[in-house]
């Protein structure tokens, strides 16, 4: 299926790994021109910009990102405007997944979680609106979000499912704030994927995570981003303010 994407362009958070890199790769292969943020992972994202590049012709950068920091994310944006020459697509998929109990949880790691999963997402999505209303276009913004949104978190992620929670509720209120200027904004819910930010949680208690699952197993990364590529295209655009589960059941409404 052509998603019309072709020549389209996208800013992703968190592209370097995990699902950020297979989201890339999925935009990538539908000719969608690139900007991806990363912080830690500088090998990985400058291997991924040349591997692409070479595979699809797509135009791609990477671009290292403190998205806990104003300037930074300012920066980013305006770095992905002038390189790409505009902005279609937001993808705010970085997120950080933090353990500590409540009665221990420090404010420091709760402000953390809270910058980078929600308060960065708030003011990218700000920045992209402004930019699409001042060029008079159309745009789609796609939230990675997480079935512990509507579930609460494990024992342990409670500033995590917080910020997913926000999450969602912050999209669905700007998707009714901007759908008549022909911009979506949508949210994937996701469960358990093998990736670096969860693998540790696994491996050190698969039983646990797995049976909470209907299929019985983790979700591939790919898997995840091929729908979400399908959400931010053409073909999707009269749906604004919705959450597409995909969690191997673990979320069921």
């Amino acid at each position: 299926m052509d998603l019309n994407l072709k020549n389209r362009s996208a800013i992703v958070t968190g592209g370097a790994s995990g699902l950020g890199k297979e989201l890339v790769l999925s935009l990538a292969n539908e000719g969608v021109n690139i900007c991806f943020s990363y912080l830690t992972h500088e090998e990985s994202a400058q291997q991924l910009v040349a591997s692409v590049k070479n595979a699809t012709g797509v135009n791609i950068i990477a671009v290292k990102t403190d998205l806990a920091d104003e300037q930074s994310r300012e920066a980013l944006f305006a770095t992905c405007v002038a390189r790409l020459g505009s902005a279609d697509i937001l993808i705010n998929n970085a997120a950080i997944w933090l353990s500590g109990y409540v009665t221990e949880l420090s404010q420091q790691d709760w402000d953390r979680v809270m910058n980078i999963n929600l308060k960065a997402v708030f003011h990218l999505s700000q920045l992209f609106v402004n930019h699409c209303l001042q060029r008079d276009q159309a745009g789609s913004i796609l939230n990675i979000t997480s079935q512990a949104a509507f579930h609460g978190s494990t024992t342990g992620h409670a500033h995590y499912a917080a910020s997913k929670a926000g999450l969602v509720a912050f999209a669905i209120s700007l998707a009714r704030e901007v759908a008549r200027q022909k911009i979506n904004v949508n949210n994937l819910a996701v469960g358990m994927m093998d990736t670096a930010m969860v693998r540790h949680q696994l491996e050190r208690d698969p039983d646990y995570y797995l049976k909470r699952i209907p299929l019985g197993r983790v979700a591939q990364p790919e898997e995840i981003a091929d729908i979400g590529v399908f959400m931010v295209s053409p073909k999707t655009r009269y749906m604004t303010g919705a959450t597409v589960d995909v969690t191997g059941g673990m979320l069921m409404r």
